[in-house]
Order: C-alpha cells, then sequence, then structure tokens
C-alpha cells in the first residue's frame, strides 16, 4: 500500500499534484468595496442557527471586488502567475454569534479553481465567475489614476449572465474601507454524506482572521450598483435601499489557519 502526500486532493506519492500547497499563504492586491444597506430581513434569511443578526445597522452588506496575487511560503507560484493571480467578487455582511460580532461572506465568486478549493476549505462558498475590475495606472491615459476624479468599473458574471455591475468615483483619501468586512470570518464549513440522506459529513462553524497585514493606499468615493437576476442566484433579495460609500485599497495579509466554534459529529456508520 502507497503512502500519499498533499494538502488537497489529489494526493500522490510525492504530494506535487495537490491542488493547494500548505498553508501558510501570503496576499497582496487591491480591493473595491461598496457598501450600502438592504432589507435587514434579506440578510436574516441567510444566516444559519445559531447565527443571529448584527446589533446595529443589521441590514449593511459589502460587494467587494479583489485582484489578487497570492502564494505559499515557497514563493514558488510568483515565477508561475497563473498559479497566483486571480480575481474574486464576494458580498459580506456581519452577524452575532453567542454574544460576539463577525463580519460572515454570503456569497462569491472566483476566476480559479485553486482559489476556489482554498475557499471551500475555509468556508467560503466560492463559485465560478466571469470578474473584471478596473486597474489604476500612473502613466498613459489607458486607466484612472488613484486620486479624485478616478473613475473604475467592475462586474461579475456566471453561468454567461451578468449579476453585478459597479462604477465608483474617487472623491479623498481614507484612513479605512468601511466596517461591513472589517471583523474577523465567520464560515460554515459544509460536506454532504456520501448517502445523500440528507445528513452533512462535515458540518462546521469555523472563524478566521489574517496576520501580518498591511495596508497601503486607500481613497473613498461614491458609487452605483445594479444587481441582476439569474436562474441560479438570488442576489437581487439583498437588493440596495440606501447607498453608504464606496473604497478602494491596496492591502496584503496572510492566513495560517482558523478555529473551530462548534462541530457537529455524525455517529459512526457501520455495514449491517
Amino acid at each position: 500500500m502507497g503512502h500519499v502526500e498533499g494538502f488537497m486532493f489529489p494526493r500522490t506519492a510525492t504530494g506535487r499534484s495537490s491542488l493547494l500547497p500548505s498553508p501558510p499563504w501570503h496576499y497582496s492586491g487591491a480591493m473595491l468595496t461598496l457598501e450600502y444597506r438592504t432589507d435587514p430581513a434579506a440578510v436574516a434569511e441567510l444566516l444559519p442557527a445559531p447565527l443571529e443578526p448584527a446589533d446595529d445597522d443589521p441590514g449593511a452588506v459589502a460587494v467587494i471586488w479583489a485582484d489578487w496575487q497570492s502564494c505559499s511560503n515557497s514563493f514558488d507560484e510568483l515565477l508561475d502567475p497563473i498559479r497566483s493571480q486571480y480575481l474574486e467578487v464576494f458580498v459580506v455582511a456581519r452577524c452575532k454569534y453567542r454574544g460576539r460580532h463577525f463580519s460572515r461572506c454570503l456569497y462569491i465568486w472566483v476566476d480559479r479553481d485553486y482559489a476556489m478549493v482554498r475557499g471551500h476549505h475555509q468556508g467560503y462558498p466560492k463559485k465560478l465567475g466571469s470578474i473584471f475590475m478596473t486597474r489604476p495606472v500612473e502613466v498613459g491615459k489607458a486607466g484612472p489614476r488613484l486620486a479624485p476624479g478616478g473613475r473604475f468599473g467592475a462586474t461579475v458574471a456566471a453561468y454567461d449572465r451578468r449579476l453585478i455591475e459597479a462604477t465608483f468615483e474617487i472623491t479623498d483619501t481614507s484612513d479605512h474601507a468601511g466596517f461591513v468586512n472589517a471583523l474577523p470570518m465567520l464560515h460554515n464549513r459544509w460536506m454532504p454524506a456520501i448517502e445523500s440522506d440528507g445528513s452533512d459529513s462535515l458540518d462546521e462553524l469555523v472563524t478566521m482572521s489574517g496576520y501580518d497585514a498591511e495596508i497601503g493606499r486607500s481613497f473613498t468615493g461614491t458609487f452605483d450598483l445594479s444587481l441582476f437576476d439569474s436562474p441560479t442566484e438570488e442576489l437581487t433579495r439583498l437588493a440596495p435601499r440606501e447607498l453608504i460609500a464606496g473604497y478602494w485599497r491596496e492591502v496584503g495579509v496572510s492566513w495560517n489557519g482558523g478555529t473551530t466554534l462548534e462541530r457537529n459529529v455524525l455517529p459512526a456508520m457501520h455495514p449491517s
């Protein structure tokens, strides 16, 4: 019987084929965060027990585009950039668990398989999507400057249907990037049992946050945001009622695991 290695599938004799290297993982990039208020009941319906709505501003939501470059501790991915560069869009709200407030990812799309599976390991409900966001420039005319008046566009689509589109215009510098995504993340890690009997073989409530965070240039501004219907998405249930503010920020952070808060363990199944 052979010995197999690898952090994630496929596990092989060498581990080299694993879709993901072992943590820690390092991230550097830019984030466009657009905060608004929706119907608090639409957020509450996405919070499984024992989670509760946030005490303050329970209808606050952030839609975030992120243009990432990531790598493991070997840094090998940086010399093979197809394994390090990706974009994602995630929809975040806040919630309460045992009296403490957290940020929670409600929906998320990403454009690389390794980033999707890495998110599943962390509890992010990632799906594949087609994602674009305007990049700032320092020279030439083919992009906005990071200064008041700079205008950006951002979109996400999945299964050939556009789900979200937005525009953002910088009005000033900022010392923060909003409040909705400013707390440790609280996620569920679920895997249905192979028996397909409605039970889960993995059912965990986990929290996590990064370390060695570095914040670069940060800006605030105004924005427009549109959400669209799709046969496979429910975003329009989170339709904006009031726009709060938008932010563009450079950020770097590392991640090396989280904490399991609750684990529902199924009884062992034995063949009859």
